[in-house]
């Protein structure tokens, strides 16, 4: 397979794209327990988010220019879906957070999300998200507008698994 050069300029108005470009994207977030295993709870938190009948793509932390944030929606079901995920798992007695922060760029060129985890609250899983997107912006020069957050915590009851769950999950 012979691949083009990405080039960092590259506009959508491309003739042709090798590469799908994400128009839209939404957040979701879930978490649960289960009595038997923390696959089983992933699975629930999953389901929960919306986003438990799909198979997850791991992607980086891109937000392209021209996106635009959406109502999460129905998506068919085996449908292969990018997203970047946050997950954190845990077992009885624990608390345990994820979640992700997203935010656009000053100049209006995009912008970036970024993901964690931790055990811990959620109060001190966003200053660790803060301080993720102020690092990435710094790295590249740039200026953020707002930064929004979507977060769970979850407090593991005795005698169970338990996972938080946070996406940002792209659509064409």
């Amino acid at each position: 397979m012979v691949y083009a050069p990405l080039v960092p300029t590259a506009k959508r108005t491309d003739e042709v794209s090798l590469v799908p470009i994400p128009t839209r994207f939404f957040v979701t977030s879930g978490r649960a327990i289960n009595k038997t295993s923390e696959l089983n709870a992933f699975d629930l938190a999953l389901l929960k988010a919306g986003i438990g009948e799909q198979n997850l793509v791991s992607v980086s932390s891109i937000l392209p220019d021209g996106v635009r944030q959406v109502e999460r929606r129905p998506l068919p079901m085996g449908a292969i879906v990018h997203c970047v995920l946050a997950r954190h798992g845990g077992g009885e007695g624990e608390v345990i957070s994820a979640g992700i922060a997203y935010g656009f760029r000053e100049d209006g060129r995009g912008g970036y999300v970024a993901e964690g985890h931790l055990h811990g609250t959620q109060k001190a899983l966003k200053e660790f998200l803060r301080w993720r997107m102020e690092e990435i912006a710094h790295f590249r020069g740039v200026e953020l507008k707002k930064i929004n957050y979507r977060t769970e915590e979850l407090q593991i009851p005795m005698d169970h698994y338990g996972v938080c769950i946070a996406a940002c999950v792209f659509l064409k």
